[in-house]
This record gives structure tokens, C-alpha cells and sequence, in this order.
């Protein structure tokens, strides 16, 4: 059994949006980052992905709709979905996705 602090992985990494994987479960890989207010370009995949915020908020938009996922509240992205991180996203994100290739 591995226990990990989330909020000290996300803090040791070199960079906002630089992700760690953290763990596995069964086909999905379990990641942590750090949201800095800046946005990320759009993108899909094609597996679904959950995206859990555990503090502050994160500004989607996920196929022309606007979402916005605050402190312990889960997005699931669907298989294909395109999406985006708004700017004013911040705080500390969970991805659970398959990983792809």
C-alpha cells in the first residue's frame, strides 16, 4: 500500500502544468498538478479522463461549454470531448486517464 500527499507532490513539482504520475489502477494512471492561472490549449483523448480539483478551481470548456469544477468537485471528460483550461484555472488537480500509445 502506497499513501501519498497530494498537496506535497503537487508542491515539488518544477513547474505549474508538469505532471507526476503517482500510481496505477488497473489500465489508468493516477496524476497530480498544479493550476496557475494561466490556460491550457485545447486537447482530446480517447479514453475519458476525471479531473479532480482538491483546492481552488479550475475554468473548462469541453466541447463549447463552459465548466467550472471548484474544490472538491470532479469533472469527467468524455472519450473524444474536446476541452480546455480557462485562464484563472488554479489551485491542485487530480487526472485519473488511461494512458494513451
Amino acid at each position: 500500500m502506497t499513501v501519498v500527499d497530494l498537496f506535497r507532490a503537487a508542491a515539488g513539482l518544477p513547474e505549474a502544468w508538469s505532471s507526476r504520475v503517482l500510481g496505477e489502477v488497473g489500465t489508468a494512471c493516477v496524476k497530480v498538478l498544479r493550476m496557475d492561472e494561466m490556460p491550457v490549449e485545447e486537447e482530446a483523448h480517447g479514453a475519458a479522463e476525471a479531473l479532480l480539483v482538491l483546492d481552488g478551481r479550475m475554468e473548462l470548456t469541453v466541447d463549447g461549454a463552459e465548466v467550472s469544477v471548484g474544490a472538491g468537485e470532479m469533472a469527467v471528460v468524455p472519450a473524444g470531448a474536446r476541452h480546455a483550461v480557462r485562464a484563472g484555472s488554479a489551485g491542485t488537480l487530480v487526472i485519473v486517464e488511461v494512458r494513451e500509445g
